[in-house]
């Protein structure tokens, strides 16, 4: 871990929403292991899925709350639960929002 990912940790309480970010390869790849889970929730397959933005988490573990480009002008949120490396690092599908522009703003799911 380096000191600037320790310093952003330092800086965000535990339980709070990071902001917005830009996603990575390691969020593309997080993303993309609920694909299927996605895909039979929403009853759709989708040619495109581009996780563009997210936001993340500290709890025991960490949610992520993506934006998903599904197609020309359509969006999908997916939020994520990623249990700790300890407890063996699994993920699960927290919840699907359809129906979303590239303007809605990332917000927590309730299920």
């Amino acid at each position: 871990m380096s000191i600037n990912e320790l310093e952003t940790m330092a800086d965000k309480n535990c339980g709070e929403w990071s902001c917005t970010m830009y996603t990575d390869k390691e969020t593309q790849w997080i993303c993309d292991q609920v694909r299927s889970l996605v895909q039979e929730k929403t009853s759709k397959t989708y040619q495109e899925y581009r996780a563009v933005l997210f936001r993340d988490q500290l709890v025991a573990g960490k949610n992520f709350l993506f934006k998903v480009r599904v197609g020309d002008r359509n969006y999908i949120h997916v939020q994520v639960y990623q249990a700790l490396p300890c407890n063996g690092g699994w993920l699960q599908l927290s919840g699907v929002q359809e129906d979303k522009t590239q303007e809605d703003p990332l917000e927590p799911i309730s299920n």
